[in-house]
């Protein structure tokens, strides 16, 4: 017999959709995404379509929280601010909008409603069918590449994946250039120094600039690229005076531009930009984090002085956790927030809570990206060697953190050369402390003086396997890779050499 509702419910499964893009509910932050758009919408934000695409989102997302009919008003002011903005261009950037409409009209029990939305996709899709190359048109697979952009971290991948099919249909499109350059930058390190020219990140936000030379964002996150680059500071502080230029009552410009001010220890500078911005955006996760990063340095500068002034310590201890618990509140899943909370309460001796607080995160990690990670395991490691008596397991979480950090600026905070070379003085037969200095000088692309440092390990530890396998390995690496041409190749001890040899033939 027929059933309409399943032949309703197949249609609505052929649709393009937030409804069948197997986005995942506990993937998403709602609360902190429900502020973020509402945010964006209130005040505007962003280039041509973007506000039309904030109610988009914000729709989907009361969908999740339970208030369906909110969801269909937002959608609705979404079909209208579609209109609007790209007139008799717009049927093909409504095609998402009424699939979820129709999705949206299926859940509230309202068929007829859903199958009339559905029959306006088809009839689009009749009207302006596909090229024969590809399976969609490139405005949705752009409207794929911002969803999952704008929802989650752990989606990157596939927003990236979406520009791209975008970029291969209209490569010259200012809006998919701009998803991608803003992707790359989100997955991509400061690894400026491991590229010969400049990084894929840096090239595509260069080529976004160049078919939207006027987006504030795009040129305050060029130039937080290109401050690694000692000789392109003076064109990222050019970039950063015409992005407040263009974009100084934008808050996602001066949060950036803010970031650019604290990495350049303007610290002043950033936090004043800050708390300006705060105002606008008082419940902004983000800016939070952002100001205790500026508290906590100022905070470590007076550390690092002789005398060390004990009430000023106290004060930016204070307003960094301050900030840091404010941050964590507005949003519950920010792992790199919580780490340097839990190193701040256990400088402040409150050991117990930090520790519990390092557990939670600790469980939650296995779906963040490397930049992330390596925090979190940096910032655990400090509190173990420095707050426990477990030094061992923080040296363990250095070397985690190390096999993470793509960005060598971020090498020398992790305080394992200095370890290393303290163990040494007291016992220079510490087979470990040169397995240390072996990972960091292989971390830092430095080959020849990892193998030295490894070598020294295994005159020690002769039969140790960590030590072994990362010879083989740089040995490998060596090999496809010449350091200096006129340098002979640094080969394993012989004894070495035959264990490593032996160890892998039975891998």
């Amino acid at each position: 017999m027929f059933d309409p509702g399943k032949d309703l419910h197949r249609r609505l499964q052929q649709l393009q959709s937030r409804f069948t893009w197997d986005l995942k509910k506990e993937d998403l932050e709602l609360d902190d995404l429900s502020k973020q758009l509402q945010h964006d919408i209130d005040l505007q934000l962003g280039q041509r379509g973007a506000l039309a695409h904030s109610y988009r989102f914000l729709s989907y997302v009361r969908y999740l929280q339970g208030k369906p009919e909110e969801a269909l008003s937002l959608l609705t002011e979404s079909e209208e601010k579609t209109r609007e903005c790209y007139g008799r261009e717009s049927e093909l950037r409504l095609i998402v909008t009424y699939g979820d409409l129709a999705w949206l009209k299926y859940h509230t029990k309202d068929y007829v409603q859903s199958q009339t939305y559905c029959q306006r996709v088809e009839d689009i899709l009749v009207k302006h069918p596909p090229d024969s190359s590809t399976d969609l048109h490139p405005e949705v697979y752009g409207e794929k590449g911002w969803t999952f952009l704008k929802f989650s971290n752990s989606y990157y991948t596939k927003a990236e994946e979406y520009f791209c099919k975008a970029l291969e249909l209209q490569p010259d499109d200012w809006e998919w250039n701009t998803g991608y350059a803003i992707v790359l930058y989100r997955t991509e390190q400061n690894v400026s120094d491991w590229y010969p020219e400049e990084s894929p990140a840096t090239k595509q936000l260069r080529r976004a600039l160049e078919k939207n030379p006027d987006d504030g964002v795009l040129m305050s996150l060029l130039a937080l690229k290109l401050v690694h680059d000692e000789n392109k500071h003076t064109e990222a502080k050019g970039l950063v005076k015409k992005a407040l230029e263009v974009g100084q009552d934008n808050t996602q410009v001066t949060r950036y531009v803010a970031k650019y001010l604290r990495n350049q220890d303007q610290l002043d500078e950033s936090i004043d930009l800050l708390k300006s911005m705060l105002e606008k955006k008082s419940q902004s996760s983000f800016i939070h984090h952002q100001l205790a990063l500026c508290y906590e340095k100022k905070k470590n500068k007076l550390l690092g002085k002789r005398v060390r002034p004990e009430s000023e310590v106290q004060h930016w201890t204070r307003l960094c956790i301050q900030h840091l618990e404010e941050s964590v509140r507005l949003k519950k899943g920010f792992n790199a927030a919580k780490a340097l909370l839990a190193l701040q309460y256990a400088q402040n001796f409150e050991r117990r809570r930090a520790q519990q607080m390092f557990d939670d995160v600790l469980l939650t990690l296995e779906d963040e990206p490397p930049s992330i990670r390596q925090y979190v395991y940096r910032y655990y490691a400090e509190f173990c060697y420095y707050h426990t008596t477990q030094k061992d397991l923080g040296l363990t979480y250095y070397k985690k953190a190390l096999e993470f950090c793509i960005n060598r600026s971020h090498w020398k905070h992790c305080k394992l050369t200095t370890i290393a070379e303290g163990r040494l003085k007291t016992n220079p037969r510490d087979a470990a402390s040169y397995g240390i200095l072996g990972a960091v000088a292989r971390a830092e692309g430095n080959r020849s003086r990892a193998v030295r440092n490894y070598e020294r390990a295994l005159e020690i530890d002769a039969n140790n396997d960590e030590y072994l396998s990362a010879l083989w390995e740089l040995r490998l690496d060596l090999t496809a890779h010449r350091e200096e041409k006129d340098r002979p190749e640094e080969k394993l001890p012989e004894a070495a050499y035959e264990k490593v040899c032996t160890k892998n033939a039975t891998v």
